[in-house]
């Protein structure tokens, strides 16, 4: 499969150098149509205009407050907006200096939980930590019929995987600096620029996967009294298996506890938009542009993990759309500083034998190798910290294979980190988020319900991304043998199938290879 080559020309048909914006995730309480607002809107009069959304009836508000612009769109669940684009005056919400008052604050507690994937400290924490990867449904999605499986399936997954995941941690240092780094993006330079807008609020991390656990960061937040809380998953681009894998498991925390199911709480669901992180991200790369000898022949390589395409084709993931929107819009800010390199997007860390995303991040450097690209910028662009995707998986094995390719120089973009445009972003966010925070409780504040979100709303989204699913009909596809799409597709298939039965008779036997090697250990 060709990866596209981009210019800046192509990224935008728009001769402005105002953002152009796709909502975010449609992420709002039931209802019969999808609600895709902006973040963040001002509660200011609007003006109601109509559209045609490929067939579909489009309901769009414009905020008439002349500092700001903002686009709320509807849509009905069968149709997709796709790359439909609404010129909009700026991205930029309303600033935190607006809403960055005593009134808002009073006497409440506030904290801000930010939520990530998390990563083995050491080397013994490399297995437990990939069985509770590869043991949340979000990850490996079993049909419902083989659901007993998963913690099964998980354990065969990372105990197979371990070695190969020990050696690459080892070439890092022992262990990911994920938590490191987000402890500094979090309880210290978030925290000071909360602090430094008079907001004196209270920074939590809570990673899916390893330690501090979501559940872990929640008992502190209940120990300290926190009245009023900002849920931020640091992950720029919402998808099922990352923000909402998040967001699915502090929703069942939540409905299980009195004290958090009173808490005022809203979610930044995501955020790859907002003007300060897409400055961000163009600072870095003009930095390390300057750094070739040639930087306007430099071609700028975007990477970002992978999800299985079934996420985006059967389930109605947000990820790639997002994705593709966010590199358009961090190349937009690049042209306005005279920056007109070409760029292309490919995904990564791929697993298993299913399809995922395309383009491959490994075939796309070859092609390009073999289309004579000689200069190279890699750019993380779905990664804020650093850890093994970035260190070694891009570092290591990703440039070893450009200059095997026949590309001759190689940069990389640091991940965001502790950027100081970024941070302060971030602080804005939540700052910005605080009027909604109160008016969520609110049921008939129907901008507030449709600007963030409650957590009960994650659920009925993902809930309505998996009705969606078991709705459409199987498409009718010819089974084949080979290396086509199609083939790709159905060999994974029965090869999950083969495994899945391995499983079974490993667990209902209580013998066979795996028993005989002591590599299935007793999970009953």
């Amino acid at each position: 499969m060709n990866s596209p080559i981009h210019t800046p020309s192509s990224a935008s048909s728009s001769s402005s150098s105002s953002y152009m914006l796709r909502p975010p995730p449609c992420l709002t309480h039931a209802s019969s149509n999808l609600k895709c607002p902006l973040l963040l809107p001002q509660t200011t009069s609007t003006l109601q205009k109509k559209y045609s959304c490929f067939g579909a009836h489009v309901e769009a508000s414009f905020n008439t407050n002349p500092l700001k612009s903002y686009t709320s769109i509807r849509c009905s669940p069968n149709q997709s907006l796709k790359k439909q684009l609404f010129s909009v005056g700026s991205l930029a919400t309303p600033t935190a200096q607006d809403v960055s008052d005593t009134t808002l604050i009073g006497d409440d507690k506030i904290a801000v939980l930010l939520l990530n994937l998390g990563g083995p400290e050491t080397l013994e924490d490399v297995q437990p930590f990939l069985f509770n990867l590869f043991a949340d449904p979000d990850i490996i999605r079993l049909p419902r019929i083989f659901s007993f499986l998963q913690k099964p399936l998980a354990q065969f997954v990372s105990v197979a995987r371990a070695p190969k995941s020990k050696e690459g941690y080892a070439s890092i240092g022992g262990g990911s600096p994920l938590r490191r780094m987000t402890d500094a993006q979090a309880a210290e330079e978030l925290k000071k620029s909360l602090w430094a807008k008079n907001v004196p609020a209270k920074v939590y991390v809570g990673m899916r996967y390893w330690h501090p656990f979501t559940e872990e960061a929640i008992e502190q937040i209940k120990r300290d009294g926190i009245t009023k809380l900002v849920v931020l998953p640091l992950y720029p681009q919402f998808s099922i298996s990352t923000s909402g894998s998040s967001l699915r498991l502090l929703e069942s925390i939540f409905r299980e506890d009195e004290y958090l199911v009173n808490m005022q709480h809203t979610v930044i669901p995501s955020w790859y938009q907002r003007e300060g992180y897409i400055k961000a991200m163009a600072n870095l790369i003009e930095k390390e542009l300057k750094s070739f000898d040639c930087p306007e022949e430099v071609m700028i390589f975007f990477s970002a993990h992978g999800v299985p395409l079934a996420y985006v084709e059967e389930a109605g993931d947000p990820y790639k759309a997002e994705m593709e929107e966010c590199v358009d819009l961090i190349m937009e800010e690049l042209e306005t500083r005279k920056i007109n390199n070409s760029y292309t997007l490919a995904y990564q860390s791929r697993v298993g034998p299913v399809e995922w995303l395309r383009p491959y991040t490994d075939e796309t450097i070859v092609e390009l190798g073999k289309k004579g690209v000689k200069s190279l910028l890699a750019v993380p662009i779905s990664f804020v910290s650093e850890h093994i995707e970035t260190l070694e998986e891009i570092d290591v094995e990703y440039k070893e294979l450009a200059l095997e390719s026949g590309i001759e120089k190689w940069g990389r973009v640091p991940a965001l980190g502790c950027e100081p445009t970024f941070i302060s972003d971030l602080a804005d966010a939540v700052i910005e988020s605080l009027p909604y925070v109160g008016a969520m409780a609110a049921s008939s504040n129907l901008e507030a319900r449709q600007s963030l979100v409650p957590l009960g709303s994650v659920e009925e989204l993902l809930a309505a991304y998996d009705s969606q699913r078991r709705e459409l009909p199987p498409p009718v596809i010819v089974w084949e043998w080979g290396w086509t799409k199609s083939a790709e597709t159905w060999n994974g298939r029965v090869a999950m199938l083969a495994v899945l039965l391995l499983l079974f008779y490993e667990v209902t036997a209580d013998k066979g290879l795996l028993h005989q090697l002591g590599i299935w250990p007793s999970l009953m």
